[in-house]
């Protein structure tokens, strides 16, 4: 689970892993990749949000968000497939990235993301919080050119790209919405529409066959903060149909009062295969 000050953690002495399904196959098994690459600590490991970018010439690139000692970095990664490996080719900080908490790539080196908080300060993170201020914000980031793309949110969180890239989809947490942004060729953003919930969405994903949005959700986000063992938090997971549209479908898919699964945040579907993963408790797999 994810290291994050004022969350629980059930294993909280081991440095995070990233784990490899293949869902062609029928019963899948996880895989931890062997990561590699001399100047990688692995002790430090505390991935948060991932996003993968394929190349012409089909190289895959993983970008994982790290929270070593509680700070921001984001790790770019080259897939090798047939050693079931990463090779860590670099890490990249910027003082626009202090508090990220999801990716998606647009190219190799090339990604939007969200920082969920304004202030690093933990102190400073909390009266943020408590007092409602949405100064969260998102970032375009390339080798050449950084700079901010959408602000004014209460906890930018999740975030993810239509199919055919021409749109972005950011989950405003604490304000229950996710909005659409029309991406231009100069990577700016523009908003295009926002989708209240009666529900804290988290992560999205994308259907790349149907563009259909798949959302993990908390039901009762505060028990996210305040852990109970006899009282988890529940899991849900929206599925978004037809966005863009004038009357997008809502489909509540997934629903559990936390006996089984705990904290739910992002759900990922491929050829009828429902995978969801939670903050700090387990995954779950299934058949839709």
């Amino acid at each position: 689970g994810l290291k994050y000050p004022g969350i629980k953690n059930f294993d909280p002495n081991n440095p995070g892993k990233i784990l490899l399904m293949n869902l062609n196959e029928d019963d899948p098994i996880v895989l931890e990749l062997n990561i590699t690459g001399s100047k990688f600590d692995l002790s430090s490991f505390n991935p948060h949000g991932i996003s993968t970018f394929t190349d012409e010439d089909n190289t895959v690139y993983l970008l994982v968000v790290n929270h070593p000692d509680y700070k921001s970095t984001i790790e770019l990664f080259k897939f090798q497939e047939e050693e079931k490996s990463l090779l860590h080719l670099k890490t990249i900080r910027h003082r626009l990235l202090p508090n990220v908490n999801d990716i998606v790539a647009v190219g190799p080196e090339q990604f939007y993301a969200t920082n969920d908080h304004y202030f690093v300060n933990q102190y400073l993170r909390s009266w943020e919080l408590y007092l409602g201020l949405a100064w969260s914000y998102v970032v375009y980031y390339s080798p050449n050119e950084v700079r901010v793309v959408a602000e004014g949110l209460d906890f930018a969180n999740g975030i993810n790209i239509s199919p055919d890239g021409k749109y972005v989809y950011i989950a405003e947490l604490l304000a229950h919405k996710i909005h659409v942004y029309e991406k231009h060729a100069n990577w700016t953003l523009t908003p295009l529409k926002t989708l209240d919930f009666d529900t804290l969405v988290d992560n999205i994903s994308v259907d790349p066959v149907t563009g259909d949005l798949w959302v993990g959700c908390h039901p009762n986000g505060i028990k996210i903060f305040f852990y109970n063992a006899e009282n988890p938090p529940a899991s849900e997971v929206l599925r978004i149909q037809n966005i863009l549209t004038e009357e997008p479908k809502v489909t509540l898919v997934y629903a559990e009062n936390g006996t089984v699964l705990q904290g739910s945040t992002v759900a990922s579907v491929y050829k009828g295969k429902l995978l969801i993963g939670t903050v700090f408790h387990k995954a779950l797999y299934c058949k839709l």
